[in-house]
């Protein structure tokens, strides 16, 4: 091994990538993993599974880190510390029109609107909306509500809005308070007031003392907010500040976000695998989880201009590749002084909650799948929580609407939770439309035809009719049948009556306060929930896309153009003329047509 930087790969049998790391130095590093004594458990199983070591030297730290990155994206592998998301980050939205909305938004960013975030949760988007609607009275209704109306909504009688709709204000006015409120957002409030106290001292002068009680009322309106919400603003302190902690078993990432000098909130992001720290291991896996966290959410987020950290040792690494990966100079410190250094403490402090917030409910999970497990007969008595970690639970069901856009879903559960990444569903087809267990057989028969190890548990959304339908799938592809069990509805379907069948004929009625039951009717309620929204996602495309299909000038691409814009029927049934004109290849006469069909299909 040279003494250079540099990535290495751990890799164990058939060539599976066990583990990516980088390294200042990589023969130190790689050595240190092969010492006598020391080792987590984690490492050292890790270790024990090694059969070949590969390495990239690379010229700095920082080009080490961006290889590494791109490797961890590309083959996910086991021993790697990760923080699954499966939330974007919400965004506050000023539409592209000549009286812009305001609205939370998700998704894809378009050039012809404004966005300011992102935000860390959904609550600080809504506050915010909330203050501009208080102080500017900006429209957030539809565009295709807003085109429709013949006089104002209750928001305008209560100083929400002030009804650009009908016009009780003029294009311009409207413009100067969407000014106004991306001044507010920047953290400008004072240059706010003055600018309205100007306004107000002119319009008196001239006698418009109509205009001028306007711009009194706004002021009155911001400094009631500023002073409610004790809005210290300071626009220079725009920053995100990253505290790490651990509890030993679980590495806690909170990221805190300040934008126009407002503290937004915060977001706990918890590392995917468990591990268990030894005091020498302590301070360097928290430095791998700050790098780890920095490089897989600054690669799908744009980083302010300064970043706050509460781990100096890897500063300027993630300094250097910061700026790399932006294409702009990105500061990250480590020793903040007055507000950001109370910014850093708190958020090092909710970390360390978060953390033992989620122990309590993992302590709480892991009993329910023992229990389980135990129950069951998939476990014995004298097996602990730790040998449950690594059960695995499928669960089969399927929705339609009379018998049209069957789909069927698959949900995992693994490690004590849901595991949205795993999830498949399955489009049926080829079946009588609304025979069930044909669509049950069909979905299991894609599912297991091919894999190789089955789950500890397969649970089947119905009674003896779907888990027969299951029983006869297993016996075809010569699987063990034992690891089916039926979930049958109670009496008025109600949660806590279900029964559970067995291939054996065996009935089991837990009785609505056990939890082996809870946890069971837990996953059946996701499988439910997946298969409904894949179903209507499936029902909602067709509708549109047959709408589409019958318009002059609409083809695949265009069409394909349509749904990704406004993410699908719903989005696209709300938009107005102008917002359905902005999209590529979308003419104005096209936009009118496409409005009028979607209002009377």
């Amino acid at each position: 091994m040279p003494n250079l930087p540099g990535i290495y790969r751990m890799v164990g049998a058939e060539g599976k990538v066990l583990y990516v790391g980088k390294a200042k130095d990589l023969k130190k590093r790689v050595a240190s993993y092969f010492r006598a004594s020391g080792l987590s458990p984690r490492i050292a199983k890790m270790v024990s599974l090694i059969e070949s070591i590969e390495i990239t030297p690379v010229r700095t730290e920082a080009e080490a880190l961006l290889l590494e990155n791109n490797l961890i994206k590309s083959l996910a592998p086991k021993f790697n510390i990760l923080f699954r998301d499966d939330k974007s980050y919400p965004f506050l939205k000023l539409s592209g029109h000549a009286y812009p909305r305001i609205s939370y938004y998700r998704g894809a960013l378009d050039k012809q609107s404004q966005y300011f975030g992102p935000f860390p949760n959904s609550w600080a988007v809504k506050e915010s909306i909330q203050l501009l609607q208080k102080v500017f009275q900006l429209r957030s209704c539809t565009d295709a509500v807003f085109s429709n109306r013949s006089r104002p909504c209750l928001l305008h009688q209560i100083h929400r809005c002030s009804a650009p709709c009908v016009k009780r204000i003029s294009t311009e006015a409207y413009q100067e308070d969407i000014s106004h409120a991306v001044q507010f957002l920047k953290g400008d409030s004072q240059a706010i007031l003055g600018d309205l106290e100007a306004r107000m001292n002119t319009a008196a002068e001239q006698l418009d003392y109509e205009k001028a009680a306007v711009f009194r009322d706004q002021i009155a309106s911001l400094s009631k907010v500023l002073e409610q919400h004790n809005m210290e603003t300071h626009p220079d302190l725009d920053c995100d500040l990253l505290g790490v902690a651990t509890d030993g078993k679980t590495i806690a990432v909170n990221l805190a976000m300040v934008r126009g000098g407002r503290h937004l909130g915060d977001r706990a992001h918890f590392s995917s695998v468990s591990i268990d720290i030894t005091e020498n291991d302590l301070n360097e896996l928290q430095d791998d989880a700050l790098t780890a966290f920095v490089s897989q959410h600054y690669a799908l987020q744009e980083p302010p201009t300064v970043i706050v950290v509460n781990r100096p040792e890897c500063a300027a690494t993630l300094a250097e590749w910061l700026t790399a990966q932006s294409g702009r100079d990105v500061r990250v410190l480590h020793q903040p002084q007055g507000k950001r250094r109370e910014w850093l403490e708190q958020v090092e402090a909710n970390a360390r909650l978060a953390l033992a917030r989620r122990a309590q409910e993992m302590g709480s999970q892991q009993s329910k799948t023992q229990i389980l497990a135990q129950t069951l007969g998939l476990q014995s008595d004298s097996d602990g929580a730790e040998d449950a970690h690594d059960l695995r639970i499928e669960c089969f069901d399927i929705s339609h609407t009379g018998g049209q856009q069957t789909q069927a879903s698959c949900v995992v559960y693994q490690h004590h939770d849901l595991q949205p990444a795993e999830y498949r569903r399955f489009n049926i087809a080829g079946i009588t439309p609304g025979d069930d267990y044909a669509a049950m057989r069909q979905a299991l028969m894609r599912r297991y035809e091919a894999m190789e190890t089955l789950p500890d548990l397969v649970l089947i959304d119905g009674g003896k009719g779907q888990l027969g339908a299951a029983i006869e799938v297993f016996e075809s592809l010569g699987l063990q049948t034992g690891v089916l069990v039926g979930v049958a509805k109670g009496e008025g379907r109600k949660v806590g009556l279900e029964t559970l069948v067995f291939p054996d004929g065996r009935e089991i009625a837990l009785g609505p306060d056990h939890p082996a039951l809870m946890l069971v009717a837990r996953i059946r309620d996701e499988a439910h929930r997946f298969a409904i929204t894949g179903m209507r996602a499936r029902r909602a495309k067709a509708q549109v896309g047959s709408v589409l299909d019958e318009i002059e000038g609409i083809g695949p691409k265009r069409r394909q153009k349509l749904l990704a814009r406004f993410g699908g029927l719903a989005g696209l049934r709300s938009a107005g003329v102008e917002e359905l004109a902005t999209v590529d290849g979308i003419s104005r006469a096209t936009a009118q047509e496409i409005y009028r069909r979607l209002r009377t299909s």
